[in-house]
């Protein structure tokens, strides 16, 4: 159970300044400065193989409908070589597996709970209907089941599931309850991109271990998580052919975010991110990923011979590179032949519908050292009773979101829709955030400005800071649709 314990009070002061700025994060710490170590012994870099994670078969296929069947357990997991670690799972996969589904095409998911609390599961990014949305109250308890079902009548996207019950998710999720959720469309499987085998998800994530090797939880502990994992292993290897990959990004963090390059700086091409495919490609040398984003990214590696290896490097802090600088490694072993290609153009976004009304949001939290700091939304914390904005079923509207604090950033997710960025401190967005979005990063004193349209499900649904261990301290309200 969540306790509400946080070490932001001691992170403010030096120690802080030396995390954030009023401009963001800040690059990576020196050894000196950082605040944190592993009480057990973390493989060097590069010396574990990053697993492809499974992906889940349905049970039925029958009546139009693809039909899951997922347990909700506690297991013990190597992440570290030759320990054992407790994690929460879906389906005893730690990292959770892949569910492939359709547009168009039903998914039903029958999730047992085996743990011994209550569980809630949201699909993010899904457009689903308040009873299948994974509310924080709306939870399922220990020995019993819950289907969720998802109509999947919205473009293809990267979604990922996890679970959500209120004062229990932030722990939750860091244990493990998370999933990804990739949904194609007919556009997208027309497409000549890599596949197959050159289409890899990777979950990415921080973590602290004590020094049997058991997860560490303390909330908010932006210090102590300073191992990164890939697919649930640390920092390991992956070995690709001198080929184009199509690599899928989750940081599915509860607080770290991530600017990712490529050791020799070499580029990228971002083709996707929250909602799906961009309109066109871009090419990129850094990818940034707050908790809950994702990017969809094409790496080339056949410009680069048989025997190279390239690291995939995050730049940010807190911590040291040895710590978090070190992501994976990608080893090249063979050659391949290569029928993909990224197109100039991946898709058509439709118009964006006048909005008709606007709302300004603020995310804030106590930065005066308290014990327990709260987390707020418009100056308050959640209240699942509360309706904090009603929204006339059909209509679009702008929402003007900003970062009230000078230390902590923050992060912002909608449930139901997905939204278009119209500015970002009053100028333009980048192009890694002109598409179709669910989640956007908030740095220190940062605003920005959203367009969404609320025109399929009327219900109650939540927004809120997806730095999951502030959601869990307030920071989160509620929206109506009616």
């Amino acid at each position: 159970m969540v306790t509400r314990r946080s070490v932001l009070g001691g992170a403010i002061g030096a120690a802080g300044a030396g995390l954030l700025t009023t401009g963001g994060l800040v690059p990576l710490l020196s050894a000196q400065s950082a605040q944190a170590t592993e009480a057990v012994t973390v493989p060097a870099p590069f010396t574990v193989r990053m697993p492809t994670l499974p992906v889940l078969a349905p049970i039925s296929v029958l009546g139009g409908q693809d039909t899951y069947a997922v347990t909700i357990k506690e297991v013990a997991r190597e992440i570290i070589p030759g320990v054992q670690t407790k994690v929460l799972t879906y389906n005893g996969s730690f990292p959770g597996p892949v569910l492939r589904a359709r547009s168009g095409r039903t998914v039903a998911i029958r999730h047992r709970n085996n743990l011994g609390m209550p569980v809630s599961v949201h699909l993010h990014g899904g457009n689903v209907s308040p009873e299948n949305d994974g509310g924080p109250m709306d939870t399922f308890g220990p020995g019993t089941s819950r289907t969720y079902t998802y109509p999947n009548q919205q473009p293809g996207a990267a979604l990922w599931f996890h679970d959500h019950a209120h004062h229990m998710e932030s722990e939750h999720v860091y244990r493990g309850l998370s999933a990804t959720y990739l949904l194609s469309d007919e556009n997208e499987r027309s497409l000549p991109l890599p596949a197959g085998q050159y289409e890899v998800p990777i979950a990415l994530r921080d973590a602290r271990f004590d020094d049997a090797g058991q997860l560490v939880y303390v909330m908010d502990d932006v210090f102590g998580r300073t191992t990164i994992l890939a697919n649930g292993r640390p920092s390991p290897y992956f070995e690709v052919a001198a080929r184009k990959y199509r690599f899928r990004l989750l940081n599915s963090s509860n607080m770290r975010f991530f600017q990712l390059r490529l050791s020799d700086g070499g580029q990228m091409i971002q083709i996707g991110t929250d909602g799906g495919l961009l309109e066109r490609p871009f090419t990129t040398d850094t990818v940034g990923l707050s908790p809950a984003e994702r990017a969809d990214v094409v790496i080339d590696f056949s410009r680069y011979p048989v025997g190279t290896k390239i690291v995939l490097e995050n730049t940010l802090g807190p911590g040291t590179p040895d710590q978090v600088g070190k992501v994976l490694r990608f080893d090249v072993v063979r050659t391949a032949s290569d029928p993909s290609r990224v197109p100039d153009v991946l898709r058509t976004l439709p118009a964006m519908a006048k909005a008709t009304v606007q709302r300004s949001i603020v995310l804030s939290m106590d930065e005066d050292g308290r014990e327990e700091p709260r987390g707020l939304m418009d100056g308050q914390q959640w209240d699942y009773q509360r309706i904090d904005q009603t929204i006339a079923h059909g209509t679009s509207e702008i929402w003007t979101v900003t970062n009230a604090n000078k230390i902590v950033p923050h992060n912002f997710h909608m449930h139901l829709v997905q939204f278009r960025l119209l500015e970002r401190n009053g100028a333009p967005v980048a192009p890694s955030e002109a598409g179709l979005k669910d989640t956007v990063r908030l740095f220190p004193g940062e605003t920005v400005k959203l367009h969404a349209t609320f025109g399929t499900y009327r219900g109650t649904y939540v927004y809120h800071c997806h730095l999951l261990d502030h959601s869990a301290m307030g920071m989160m309200a509620n929206f109506r649709v009616r």
